[in-house]
């Protein structure tokens, strides 16, 4: 059986299924209790598994993630809400120092099964630090996973995986595509791999490698250049860390070409490492120099300048072009 849901609701029918399945998993953060989430990720999720479960947390992201290492050693599996993205940087010591490590500073002794879920990207007209996509420095870190859905199939499924897998997750939810549109989803639980790609579209002319929000743009883009007879091969990466090299690799090989897309900024970025990824791997097989279409090389824009921001379909499928007719 299967419903239709958008992606916030996904989120929440994820987090009710592994409180109901898993009593050692507790809910909490910024709002996450009473109002149900700034976002209502959580909506109505207090009222049923109680305040031990779900619970509100002072405005403290440091605190927030720390008392969750501290739970996490000890026998539960915390999945706490950082209310953005951009408020995720007071709780980066508490990350890097000891999320990050803990496996590697006990030699296995422990392990912390834990996940960190934030809002991220732009595109809802919102204020400062609302609208980052710093997923590049989140991947950077070893022993931390780094997961971004860009279908509420997805969403629920690699939730859910990342609830039961034993080592911390950052878990990204792109903000922008929430409400955007809904999608059949099981009801029953279901895992989707960590670290593993989707192929979204099939095509030969060019692969294009993208996540998140970005990924509707890419289809759009697919949409505009196909009157033109061209045909790409479009690859939801999923997971930024690890990231499934081996799908790139054999897409690049097949296509020839290789366009990065993704919303954060061009320099340092994801894109810059797929880009040395196929150079190392699949240099030989390539027709036309790697592009990236991404963001700019500035803090995010307000509300009036984000739609000059945030890469378009009429960018991406102009890129396209470019890349083909080399």
């Amino acid at each position: 059986m299967s419903n239709k849901l958008n992606l916030i609701q996904a989120v929440t029918q994820a987090l009710d299924n592994e409180l109901e399945l898993d009593k050692s998993v507790v809910v909490y953060g910024e709002d996450v209790g009473v109002e149900g989430g700034v976002f209502r990720a959580t909506v109505g999720l207090r009222e049923k598994y109680g305040e031990t479960r779900v619970f509100d947390s002072p405005l403290a992201e440091s605190a927030i993630v720390g008392s969750a290492v501290g739970m996490a050693i000890n026998g539960l599996k915390p999945v706490v809400e950082l209310q953005f993205m951009g408020f995720s940087y007071p709780a980066f010591n508490q990350i890097i120092s000891h999320v990050a490590r803990m496996r590697n500073r006990s030699r296995g002794r422990f392990n912390l099964p834990m996940v960190i879920r934030a809002p991220y990207g732009g595109g809802i007209r919102a204020l400062e630090h609302h609208s980052e996509s710093t997923e590049a420095m989140y991947a950077h870190i070893p022993g931390l996973k780094v997961v971004i859905p860009s279908t509420p199939y997805d969403a629920k499924g690699l939730l859910i995986a990342a609830i039961r897998d034993p080592d911390p997750v950052l878990f990204l939810e792109p903000k922008r595509i929430y409400r955007a549109f809904k999608q059949d989803v099981p009801i029953e639980d279901y895992e989707l791999p960590i670290g593993k790609a989707k192929l979204v579209q099939e095509g030969e002319d060019v692969t294009i490698v993208t996540w998140g929000a970005m990924v509707r743009d890419v289809q759009k883009a697919v949409e505009i250049v196909s009157e033109k007879d061209v045909h790409p091969e479009v690859l939801d990466l999923r997971t930024i860390s690890p990231m499934d090299r081996d799908a790139i690799v054999d897409s690049v090989k097949k296509t020839g070409r290789i366009i990065v897309v993704h919303e954060a900024p061009k320099s340092f970025g994801v894109g810059a490492e797929i880009v040395a990824l196929v150079n190392e791997k699949a240099f030989l097989y390539l027709e036309a120099p790697p592009t990236r279409v991404t963001g700019f090389d500035t803090i995010f824009p307000l509300a009036r300048g984000e739609h000059h921001y945030i890469p378009t379909p009429e960018r991406i499928a102009s890129s396209i072009l470019d890349v083909v007719k080399f």
